[in-house]
């Protein structure tokens, strides 16, 4: 059975929460895009982890810690210029996940 126009508009609305089909095409065309810079922000993030893996690994086999706060605030302060105050947080959570277990 195929969906008639309105059924195919009546679906698109719910779905991206549009009142026009032309609104529709947009929001699904940049959920896409959204999608694929996700996957991006995800890979680049394992790989973010991976590196800091490396510099741990070389901390610690030189006899030094795990963390370097100074580091981490570096950190915090850079995303917070750039991002403001929700940079800190998204640079709480990166720091989080690139630690590893302590």
């Amino acid at each position: 059975m195929t969906a008639t126009a309105a059924e195919k508009t009546a679906s698109a609305a719910e779905k991206t929460g549009a009142h026009t089909p032309e609104a529709a095409g947009v929001i699904t065309g940049a959920r896409e895009r959204i999608d694929a810079l996700d996957d991006r922000i995800i890979g680049l993030i394992q790989e973010r982890v991976a590196v800091s893996a490396v510099i741990q690994e070389a901390r610690i086999t030189s006899g030094g810690r795990r963390v370097n706060l100074s580091r981490e605030m570096e950190i915090l302060n850079h995303y917070s210029e750039a991002l403001g105050k929700p940079g800190t947080s998204l640079a709480m959570t990166l720091l989080e996940l690139c630690r590893g277990r302590i």
